[in-house]
């Protein structure tokens, strides 16, 4: 099953966070969470991994109507980015509202999944 939306980008790491947080910005999102997963590991395991960071995106709009409709969706609140470095590649990835959403039972949620995961492909694509 297809749960994200991926693409590969030429920008150095820290160049694409810092795109993904412009893109993410001109569509509407806010950051609320950030985990530096190269950090935490290092910090709580000591173990060395590669570059990876977790950005929570949230559209405020369409969460105030997701939460309406659906108070546990809370659960798969915010929206997760990725942005990571294998070898000398760069990543981008996004988790797919529609499928996330279509965990749920409730066909209210289809239009507003559907928008939010147009606004994040469409960020993706311009980093």
């Amino acid at each position: 099953m297809q749960y994200g939306y991926k693409k590969q980008t030429k920008l150095a790491f820290a160049d694409a966070v810092g795109k993904v947080r412009t893109e993410l910005s001109k569509e509407g999102f806010g950051i609320i969470t950030e985990i530096n997963v190269k950090e935490t590991f290092k910090k709580k395991l000591n173990v060395d991994f590669g570059e990876y960071i977790i950005l929570g995106a949230c559209h405020p709009t369409t969460a105030h109507k997701v939460l309406e409709l659906e108070k546990d969706m809370g659960l798969l609140l915010p929206c997760n980015v990725v942005v990571y470095q294998e070898d000398k590649n760069v990543y981008i990835s996004v988790i797919l509202p529609t499928v996330a959403m279509g965990m749920v039972e409730n066909a209210n949620l289809v239009p507003i999944a559907r928008e939010v995961e147009e606004k994040l492909k469409k960020v993706i694509d311009a980093v």
